[in-house]
Order: C-alpha cells, then structure tokens, then sequence
C-alpha cells in the first residue's frame, strides 16, 4: 500500500471509526461477548473485595498490631502496588502472545489464596508480605482483559463494554464495605477464632479468609472461558511442536512506538493517575472519617459508604465509557481523554465540600457526586489505550499505563491522606482536612492535564492507525 493510500485510509478511519474495514475478521457472537463480560466482573469485584476489605478493619489492625496510620497506609496502598505494578509489565509482555485466560485464571487463583494467608498472619511484615502477594496476583487481571475484550467488541461499542467491567471496581469496593461490615458485626460477637494448624486468630483475620477463599471458585470459572482470536496483524513463530503462535514484536519497537507518543501517553496516564490517586486515597479512609469525625460505628460507616460507591461508583463508570463512545463517535477521535479530564474538574469541588460540611446527609448527598465524577476516567481511559497502541502493543502498554496509576494512584494515594493526618496535623481527628484538601487539589491538576493532551492525542490516532495500514497492507 502506497503512502497517499495509507493517508487516506487514515483519514477515513480516524474521522469514521465504526466503519466496516473490508477483510477485516468477524466479531464473536455479541451474547457470548457479553457472557465473558459478566464472568470478567465477577474477577474484578472479588479483586477490588480482597483489596479494598482493609479500610473497614483499621480499628482493629491499628490496635492489634500497635501501628500508625501511615503504617496501616502502607498495608493499603505500598504493599501491594510495588509488586502489583512492577510485575504487571512482564505480565503485558505475555498477554500480547499467551493465552490470556490462563493468565487471568492463573491471578485469580494467586490473589485469592494469598488474601485468603493475610488471616494466619502473625505480625505486621508477614501481613505485609502477603498483601505483596495479593498485588502479584492482580497483576495479571487488567492488561489481559482489556486486550480480550478490544477482541470481543467492535471499537465502537468497546468503551461501553470496558464501562461494564470497570464495574466491577465500585461493586467490588462497596460489597467489601457492605459484607466486611456485616462479618465484622458477626465476629466482633464471638471474640477470637480457633483453626487447626493455625491456632487462635483475631476477628479481623476472619475477614480476610470469608473474603479470599471463595476466590478460588471464580478462578475454575474463568478458565472455562473461550480465547478470543486476536485482530489485526501479528507476528507467528514455529514452536518445537511444529504449530504456528503468536510471537510478540520486540520490546524496543513497542517501547519506540510508545516513546513517539510520549505527549499523549503522559497527558493520559497523569489524567487517569492522579484521579485513581484521590478515588483510592479517599477510599480507604472515608470509613475512618466518619467514626472520628462524625461518631458513626465502623458497621454503619461501611454499609452506608458501600452503598454510595456501588450505586454511585457503578454508575459513573458505565457513564463515562458510554459518554467516551459517544463523543467519539459524533467526529471527536480524542473523546475518550476529553471525557477523563472533565471528569476529573467536575469531581474536584465536591471532593473539597463533603469533608467540610456538619450535616450527614449533606456529607453523603456531596459524596455522592464527588464519587460519580471522579469515576468518569476509568472506562474511556482502558478503552483509549486500545484505540492508542496496535493490538500486539496493547497488552504491554496496558500493564505500563497501570503500572503508572497503581504507584501514584494506589501506591500513594492512601499515604498521602495518612501522612497529611499524621506528619502535617499530628492528630488523628484532623483527617477531615487530609480528606478536603489533597484530593481536590489532585482532581483539579489531573483534569487540566488530561485536556492538555487533547491535540497531541489526535496525531497519535493518526499514528497508531497508519502503522497498522502499513502491516496489514
């Protein structure tokens, strides 16, 4: 294919991005796509159950274990990002040319056992390094289920779909707050457990074997899953029993192409980062807030606080990816990061207001919108570095790009919020302060810098979508 012919075909592509290609693969069957789906967030929400559990049991673990909040921080955020970021990059690697249910059902099986150990363990390292554990295993999730489903639906429809699985955060974090209250009310009541081979355990290790152990079931599941074929043009090999598979391009072309596109991919990942940065910081200490600065019981902060973010946290995902679709296909090809970025500004002032105000049901109607909002980038953001990268480039610059949200978003988000209490206030009760201001002030520079990167967005589109011209051509 000439140069002026992959010009046009570009042009055409970017400005009508649901147009059929001719040649191009037929899609799996839309009900089987939407099975996988379901099965995909069920994964999720028991990974965001097994991660998130922790913000309901600070009480305790602080008394227990004679930690600070900044340790407790660690617990929630540091611990598991280090190995769930770094890990994640040769996990992208594999996706881009292993069969991605054996990863995922490999990760679930890892994560669940290992949230399931965090209930036998003795000190606070050993703790620690079973919540290293739990990162390990959700490492594999993301990158290989964003590349699946960019195979089950057709570009048009994919924002919608990753929207639908981005639900799985928010089910996930609410049903660890709602159940996690529930089981806590039931073995605050009993005192301290006994298990064989183990020995006497606290009521908060309970939690963390009721939430992990169940895991495993999700895990014999997924495997039953059937492997989408990928699209687009990838490389084959021969292996030693003479059948063709898929080889994954080198490293350095994929780290070049990457590279080319610096400016739209730090614009996004910032955007989408800094965001997560508040969601997950704010995540982990709103039950803590209420109990201190509002006298609730730890039961009542984690039902009601699950509820706003099943209900509101769900729904500002699928509205972002539906939005993120729509705009982008009125002729706007960088919706998906206008969306992430004004999602973002839109968070910021009622994530200043609610830690403020006096009135309850203030605070909760305030939350409710800052949750809503500040959940706008998850699904354009995973949808955009499909429509960012070629096929056999998307499993690697997936796990790079949440490798760079988990160490800012997760990795410091809870810290920052617990450092601000303990470093800057040095009171606990002051953690209303730690919760208005870092956040808000976070939300409003990852929106400025997510539509900073509008245009160069734009000539990455036409990049990514000439490249592929030129192979499959």
């Amino acid at each position: 294919m000439s140069e002026t012919e992959v010009a046009a075909e570009v042009s055409e592509t970017l400005h009508h991005p649901g147009r059929s290609i001719p040649g191009e693969k037929p899609y799996p069957n839309p009900i089987y796509a939407w099975y996988v789906v379901a099965v995909l967030v069920v994964a999720y929400t028991f990974s965001f159950i097994d991660r998130q559990i922790l913000s309901l049991l600070v009480g305790p673990m602080k008394r227990d274990l004679s930690i600070s909040d900044f340790e407790m921080s660690l617990l929630q955020g540091f611990a598991f990002a280090i190995f769930y970021a770094v890990l994640g990059l040769p996990i992208g690697r594999m996706v881009d040319s292993k069969k991605r249910v054996t990863i995922i059902s490999a990760g679930i099986l890892v994560w669940s056992v290992m949230t399931a150990l965090c209930g036998t363990a003795r000190s606070y390292w050993q703790l620690f390094l079973f919540r290293m554990g739990v990162g390990v295993g959700e490492a594999a999730l993301s990158p290989a289920a964003y590349s699946m489903l960019a195979d089950y639906f057709k570009p048009e429809r994919m924002g919608f779909a990753l929207g639908v699985y981005g639900m799985g955060v928010y089910i996930g974090a609410g049903l660890a707050l709602v159940i996690g209250a529930q089981v806590i009310a039931i073995v605050n009541t009993t005192g301290a457990t006994t298990l064989p081979l183990i020995g006497d355990i606290y009521p908060w290790q309970v939690v963390f074997l009721a939430v992990g152990l169940p895991g495993i079931l999700v895990a014999l599941w997924m495997w039953t899953i059937k492997e989408p074929e990928r699209r687009g043009h990838m490389r084959t090999e021969t292996n030693d029993d003479g059948e063709e598979t898929h080889a994954p391009l080198p490293l350095g072309e994929v780290v070049g192409f990457m590279w080319q596109n610096r400016a739209t991919l730090v614009s996004h990942h910032l955007c989408y980062a800094l965001g997560a940065m508040m969601a997950y910081g704010v995540a982990a200490w709103i039950p803590t807030f209420l109990v201190r600065t509002h006298g609730w019981a730890i039961v009542d902060a984690g039902t009601y606080y699950g509820i706003v973010v099943m209900v509101f946290g769900t729904a500002g995902v699928v509205a972002g990816g539906w939005m993120g679709d729509k705009v982008t296909a009125s002729g706007r090809p960088n919706g998906r990061l206008l969306v992430m970025g004004v999602g973002c500004l839109a968070a910021a002032p009622f994530a200043l207001a609610y830690p403020l105000v006096e009135s309850i049901p203030l605070v909760f109607v305030l939350l409710c919108f800052a949750t809503f909002f500040s959940t706008f980038a998850i699904s354009p953001g995973a949808a955009a570095i499909q429509e960012l990268m070629p096929n056999q480039m998307r499993g690697f610059a997936s796990a790079f790009m949440i490798f760079v949200i988990t160490l800012i978003g997760l990795g410091l988000g809870p810290s920052v919020i617990a450092a601000m209490t303990d470093f800057v206030y040095q009171d606990e009760m002051m953690i209303r302060y730690s919760l208005a201001y870092p956040p808000a002030i976070i939300l409003l520079a990852g929106g400025l810098i997510g539509l900073a990167g509008l245009k160069p967005y734009l000539v990455s589109r036409e990049r990514v979508i000439a490249w592929s011209k030129q192979h499959e051509g």
